[in-house]
């Protein structure tokens, strides 16, 4: 059921609110739509505050745009969310971001983090990163998303947080290596300086494409992936059982797409891989009934 259609509205807050924010999530084709699904309702919501911020902001960066004008944008996100510390709210989403931090102690800074991530995106085309540079990319526009998400799904403590770092590290790292080729089209390359130059690849997206050395680099991020998911899991075990399933349930896609890229060896790292759909139900149905 809809949140803003339950006899008790979540958090207390308007269902016209729910209903906007339940349709930024829905639209956005989250793969983990099904998985905040599966929330109780007030941690549901609070979780779909986080998710249609992260489109909002997220939608900025990439929509074609003077450079400047991103700029204001983002800064008008910026002082939004320093309102919100006032208890200052201008809009549907803005009053249920409130309402989600009040109840479950979200962190302005990982929303400012987020909005961080965002303008690394809009401000340049990002070619061939150093480590460094890309391991701060991952923080701020996945493992800052966790760390809101772990304080909804119910689990403030270190570990939560430590599966934030990892998790969301490593869902980045799966997100880049299945989108190389479609980066490429639009002038960037997300995979490390280092590795690239000790691989022979040139830091060209278009050329990195046709360097026999490619499906090297690919294979190190991969492993470099899997070391975070391996992290993630050994946090998951000092965790809330209960408050970290959907985090457990939502990184499960991911590594079935990990292996199955791993699987080719990427051998042909412009084409996009994904999961069938028979496998992408059954992730679905698995989230719904675990």
């Amino acid at each position: 059921m809809s949140l803003a259609k339950l006899p008790v509205p979540p958090l207390g807050a308007r269902p016209a609110d729910l209903a906007e924010i339940e349709t930024i999530v829905r639209r956005s084709g989250s793969s983990f739509y099904w998985g905040m699904r599966m929330l109780p309702p007030d941690r549901r919501a609070a979780v779909y505050s986080i998710y249609a911020f992260c489109r909002v902001v997220d939608d900025i960066a990439d929509e074609p745009g003077a450079l400047v004008a991103k700029r204001e944008m983002l800064d008008g996100w910026r002082d939004r969310v320093s309102a919100l510390l006032e208890g200052r709210t201008d809009s549907a989403l803005t009053r249920m971001m409130l309402l989600s931090t009040r109840a479950f102690d979200l962190r302005a800074i990982d929303f400012q983090a987020i909005i961080d991530g965002m303008q690394m995106d809009a401000e340049r085309e990002i070619v061939a990163p150093p480590m460094a540079v890309l391991d701060l990319y991952c923080d701020r526009v996945a493992s800052a998303v966790g760390r809101l998400s772990v304080r909804a799904f119910g689990d403030s403590s270190p570990a939560a947080d430590r599966v934030a770092y990892c998790l969301g590290r490593g869902l980045q790292l799966t997100n880049i290596l299945r989108d190389v080729g479609e980066d490429a089209e639009r002038s960037r390359l997300y995979l490390p300086r280092e590795w690239l130059a000790e691989e022979g690849v040139p830091p060209n997206p278009q050329a990195a494409l046709k360097s026999p050395g490619l499906p090297r680099v690919c294979q190190r991020v991969a492993a470099l992936a899997r070391d975070h998911y391996a992290g993630a899991e050994e946090a998951m075990r000092l965790c809330d059982q209960k408050a970290i399933k959907p985090a457990r349930l939502m990184a499960a896609p991911y590594k079935a797409m990990l292996t199955q890229m791993e699987r080719t060896g990427f051998a042909r790292p412009a084409e996009r891989v994904s999961l069938p759909k028979w496998k992408k139900l059954a992730f679905a149905i698995r989230m719904l009934t675990a």
